[in-house]
């Protein structure tokens, strides 16, 4: 088969990075879409490499992004988010990807979907995510009528700096299950290998189960590739995360649970630990130490979703993350690859509700021009 051209940008978004495309370049149907999109990635892959494809082998690297302007009062542009699994031929629609939701305004402005002056120096893009029906406003520099990206603003995770992009998230509670705390209780058991374990499952943003990390003999202060290197841990986790699933109703049996969602993190209080470019933080720098999974694997740097619910969970009074972290105006979360800080606001007045997260990030174009695919996709 010959190949054929799809247009398409290749940009990172905070510390994952995604193929991102016109929704007018691609065609109707979504089955046709995700054949598109596993091809583009280079799922599947038994080697786990994703050699023949743009993919990077980690769920923060096979990722896509669906662009398009909004026909939505009061929204500029809608962001559709495409998890591809990389050892399967699944592409999940199930979250957000926070991440490369800061790439969002950026591409719109640089692509002409979005207008702005050329004397203008910020640009604010109202952006609703298809995916969880959540709407969120980001704020960036711009000159000449496109995006900066150059700035002094870091990221853990991410080499060197970029311009600083604000994202705030309006309303950010039941992203998936309509509901802030989809079990009905800020605690609730879950089995798991015939041991009951204590969790809170949480969905702001996107739907987490946060368990101790004391519970199952852990600290929330390993490197990633420890704790994916205990197989039996790992399939703990899993089984956990499966009980959630039902639990929050996302699912109706254990077996039918997405891959994407929800995501089941380990929490403990903040103590000493080395992060992955081998800085050494103290526990009084920060809040809550957490390591997430994320499509079977631990996450090298907290996925910005899961943080936003992290920050979230923290200010709702009895919650397991509650229970262990140093409450603050901002909530600073210790992760694999360094200090995250995001700023959430919880109403407990009639009853609990997450009000807005808000959290800071940076973005670049890395390449631009087009994918090739079978002409037979098309």
């Amino acid at each position: 088969m010959s190949q054929i051209r799809i247009p398409a940008v290749f940009m990172r978004g905070g510390t994952s990075k995604a193929v991102v495309f016109h929704a007018r370049d691609l065609p109707a149907e979504q089955s046709r879409r995700d054949e598109i999109f596993c091809q583009v990635m280079g799922s599947p892959d038994a080697y786990g490499r994703q050699l023949n494809g743009m993919g990077g082998g980690l769920s923060s690297l096979s990722k896509v992004v669906i662009v398009e302007p909004s026909m939505r009062p009061g929204i500029d542009i809608d962001y559709t988010f495409v998890q591809v699994a990389v050892d399967e031929a699944v592409a999940d629609y199930g979250s957000m990807c926070g991440n490369m939701s800061s790439c969002i305004g950026p591409f719109a402005v640089d692509e002409g979907l979005v207008s702005v002056a050329d004397t203008a120096t910020r640009a604010s893009v109202v952006v609703y995510n298809t995916n969880t029906d959540k709407v969120y406003e980001m704020q960036f520099p711009v000159s000449r009528g496109r995006a900066v990206e150059a700035g002094d603003f870091e990221i853990p995770g991410v080499t060197g700096t970029g311009a600083r992009i604000r994202l705030q998230y309006r309303d950010p509670g039941g992203a998936a299950t309509g509901k802030l705390l989809p079990a009905g209780s800020v605690v609730t058991p879950l089995k798991a290998g015939g041991t009951t374990i204590e969790a809170s499952l949480i969905d702001a943003s996107n739907p987490v189960a946060f368990v101790r990390a004391d519970d199952l003999q852990k600290q929330a202060t390993e490197l990633p590739q420890d704790l994916d290197a205990d197989k039996g841990f790992m399939q703990t986790m899993e089984s956990l995360r499966r009980a959630a699933s039902v639990a929050m109703g996302l699912s109706e049996t254990e077996s039918s649970t997405s891959l994407s969602a929800p995501k089941i993190a380990i929490v403990a209080p903040a103590r000493n630990y080395t992060a992955l470019d081998g800085r050494r933080y103290q526990a009084d720098e920060f809040d809550i130490a957490v390591r997430i999974v994320s499509m079977g694997n631990v996450h090298r740097a907290i996925t910005l979703t899961g943080a936003m619910c992290v920050a979230t969970a923290v200010r709702i009074p009895g919650s397991i993350p509650h229970q262990l972290a140093r409450v603050s105006e901002t909530t600073n979360i210790g992760n694999p690859s360094g200090l995250l800080p995001v700023e959430a606001e919880v109403s407990c007045e009639d009853k609990i509700r997450a009000v807005s997260v808000t959290t800071y990030r940076t973005q670049r174009r890395l390449m631009e021009g087009a994918v090739l695919v079978s002409d037979g996709l098309i």
